[in-house]
């Protein structure tokens, strides 16, 4: 009889080796000091959500009565992880419902106003639900803010490779708070970029101030995963250690992203084209243009979605929100006109 700790199928509480030596080199480069001077503690996790959750737990026991600061809107699971782990949060300014983008003054005073040593959720590209994500520039100014009131970032990365296409470029924006210095959280997820939804593989990062901090506190994340859920699964963790692991699996996946981050883009523009072409109002459409990765926040209210549903047979979520990955180029005009009738005919 083989009693449950001899199972050699069993990973360590931390995760495979080889999965959380790829999902760091990937997520910050293989040269980046934090690599080099091993101050990151990477656990692997349940995909996004339990990497959040973990992260979560982390905050909770060893940050007690710190906030977390959560862009408004943001993706639904983020407000339940935080109260599943007693962690409280508020929202900070992002969407900007007059030009269908960015609300950077809102976002900037409200992360000034926050409690100093707030974690601040950033999501590292292509933000869920609006698509709309900051330029280069804002990103400092957002790191300048953060570094100012001592708060911590913690990212949510769940697109990397996936929304430009290439995963340099997707994860500038963790790579740019690192390069500076501060400690972070970094919650990753395969389930879009490599299609691994159903083997639930993610990961948390913890950037240190030292060795000696990030050994610690991957000791911490592994007590807490212990009674949560133990041990992560084997097989999905083995699949990204071997893609990433071999250069010419690696350089195929990388082609596919690509292609895939490309296919999306290209929905876009004609989506973009058949708008402007349509519509003889004169309304600004570049937003759909300047969006990024699988969605796209259109700008429709409750009352125009449900025209959408009731008279186009288009199904969407109640605020706005589109899946580009669902559209094909061939649907484009179709769609087109039932957002031009939504937003002209129905109030």
């Amino acid at each position: 009889m083989i009693e449950r700790g001899e199972n050699k199928e069993y990973l360590p509480i931390e995760g495979l080796a080889a999965f959380n030596k790829v999902t760091a080199e990937l997520l910050f480069g293989a040269d980046n000091p934090v690599i080099k001077q091993q101050r990151l503690a990477t656990v692997q996790g349940l995909s996004g959500t339990g990497s959040l959750r973990l992260a979560g737990a982390f905050i909770e026991r060893y940050f007690p009565g710190a906030k977390v600061l959560i862009s408004s809107p943001t993706w639904g699971n983020h407000k339940n992880i935080f109260n599943d782990s007693r962690v409280p949060w508020s929202e900070y300014r992002y969407y900007d419902p007059k030009t269908v983008g960015l609300d950077f003054e809102g976002m900037i005073a409200d992360i000034k106003a926050a409690p100093e040593g707030s974690f601040v959720l950033l999501h590292g590209c292509a933000h869920n639900p609006t698509g709309i994500d900051p330029t280069p520039e804002q990103w400092e100014k957002i790191a300048d803010v953060i570094q100012e009131k001592n708060h911590i970032p913690f990212f949510d990365v769940a697109y990397q490779g996936f929304a430009s296409g290439s995963l340099d470029t997707d994860a500038a924006s963790v790579r740019l708070f690192a390069a500076r210095g501060l400690e972070l959280l970094v919650a990753q997820s395969y389930s879009k970029n490599l299609g691994l939804y159903a083997e639930r593989i993610g990961a948390i990062n913890v950037v240190c101030a030292s060795s000696d901090a990030a050994t610690r506190v991957k000791s911490q994340l592994k007590r807490i995963a212990r009674p949560m859920y133990s041990n992560p699964p084997i097989h999905g963790a083995r699949i990204v250690a071997n893609v990433v692991g071999d250069p010419a699996l690696f350089n195929e996946w990388k082609a596919e992203m690509e292609m895939m981050a490309g296919r999306i883009k290209g929905v876009r523009q004609k989506l973009y084209d058949n708008l402007t072409a349509t519509d003889k109002s004169g309304k600004d459409w570049s937003f759909i243009l300047k969006q990024i990765g699988m969605f796209s926040f259109t700008g429709l209210n409750k009352a125009q979605t449900e025209n959408m549903t009731n008279k186009w047979h288009v199904y969407m979520t109640k605020d706005g929100r589109i899946s580009l990955a669902g559209l094909s180029l061939a649907k484009c005009e179709y769609l087109s006109d039932a957002i031009i009738d939504s937003y002209h005919n129905v109030s």
